[in-house]
């Protein structure tokens, strides 16, 4: 198990850029977070990458992340990882006993959510975002209307941390990545 050919597989399954950007997103999110807890920030960070891989294959409830978790174990990845993302997804009860999980369902639609907040920026840039400005957002039920605003709640209820913090902590781990996710800015 490597980034490398969790890569791959994200690859072979997901063709949209919104989506692999999803992921990478997610990815450097779980990275960041892994180094705060002194975790496998390579383990944490596939986790991430592949939380999403069959959505695009499997876009219903009845299927993602249950196609995606099959292919993985074939694939020989940990019972850990899959839980984890098993429970990304609410409607799959799956509980989140491990940090990790709890930490992917944190980050999650707030990953998608801040990278929101920054395309609508003069700037298009994460460089420019601050936690209060999420947070103003965030009360604006109109702005970016698909993100379960109930689901970044829980997470970070369930998580444990403060919502600033929190929400600092996103913000950071994808300014690392700002060109790969196209939020650099156009100066």
């Amino acid at each position: 198990m490597d980034r490398n050919h969790a890569w791959q597989l994200l690859c072979q399954y997901t063709k949209t850029e919104s989506l692999l950007k999803h992921a990478l997103a997610v990815e450097a999110a779980l990275r960041h977070y892994a180094r705060h807890y002194h975790q496998d920030e390579e383990y944490w960070g596939i986790t991430g990458l592949l939380h999403d891989f069959d959505y695009e294959m499997y876009p219903d409830e009845h299927n993602h992340p249950y196609r995606g978790n099959e292919i993985l174990s074939r694939a020989g990845y940990p019972e850990e990882m899959r839980t984890a993302i098993m429970g990304h997804a609410g409607y799959t009860n799956t509980p989140r006993n491990s940090l990790l999980a709890k930490t992917l369902f944190a980050v999650d639609e707030l990953s998608g959510f801040v990278i929101a907040v920054a395309l609508v920026r003069p700037s298009k840039s994460i460089l420019d975002v601050e936690p209060r400005s999420v947070q103003k957002k965030f009360k604006d039920k109109a702005f970016a209307a698909k993100v379960n605003r109930a689901e970044i709640k829980q997470g970070i209820t369930e998580l444990g941390v403060d919502e600033t913090e929190h929400i600092q902590r996103v913000i950071d781990a994808l300014k690392g990545i700002a060109d790969q996710l196209g939020l650099a800015g156009n100066q």
